[in-house]
């Protein structure tokens, strides 16, 4: 990934992070960024953001940024409810930004998506993780640079972690990628059975 990935997540953070919670609307986003002066520097990068990953891949990443801050809650699926799980926080995004509803939990994702290599990742895909002593039990949206977002655990918010990290390393299960539907039509995806669960 090139430098324009990290000054388009540096941008968002600095200004999510005076954001309120609720503030994670693309209109109240518009205006923020426009009240802040960063609406002209950030359009260079989205715009190339949408050139090297596609506009749904760019459009997914900028929304997740959105929701930085948020607090961690169990069970959690939205901002209205108090927070979001490592899943709840995933399928949110999904749904929200490009219409595709993904299993609730993170084995779920993980058996209902395309496995692909760790090499293959690019913005928009899943990483999964062994963090409660079974496989696929964390789950994060990659952003690039090996960077990833996620609803981390109790006491913590949503923010953008480096999958390099020997934390992560030592947990990495694996990376997905969501297929593209033929018609572009937004749809739900099959909840198949999770292999080793």
């Amino acid at each position: 990934m090139r430098i324009w990935m990290s000054a388009l997540l540096l941008s968002c953070a600095a200004l999510v992070a005076h954001a309120a919670p609720n503030d994670t609307g693309p209109e109240d986003m518009d205006t923020l960024l426009l009240e802040k002066g960063l609406m002209s520097r950030l359009t260079g990068h989205l715009q190339q953001a949408r050139d090297n990953m596609g506009e749904k891949a760019s459009q997914l990443v900028v929304n997740a940024m959105g929701f930085l801050g948020v607090p961690y809650k169990y069970g959690g699926n939205s901002v209205e409810s108090g927070g979001f799980d490592c899943s709840g926080f995933v399928r949110a995004v999904y749904e929200q930004s490009i219409g595709k509803v993904l299993p609730r939990r993170a084995s779920d994702q993980a058996a209902a998506t395309q496995a692909i290599d760790r090499n293959e990742l690019k913005p928009g895909d899943l990483v999964f993780f062994n963090t409660m002593k079974r496989a696929f039990s964390h789950v994060g949206i990659y952003v690039g640079e090996g960077k990833f977002i996620h609803a981390p655990r109790s006491g913590a918010s949503v923010r953008v972690e480096d999958m390099r990290h020997a934390y992560w390393q030592t947990r990495f299960n694996g990376a997905r990628r969501v297929a593209p539907l033929a018609d572009g039509n937004p749809a739900a995806i099959p909840v198949l059975p999770a292999a080793g669960n």
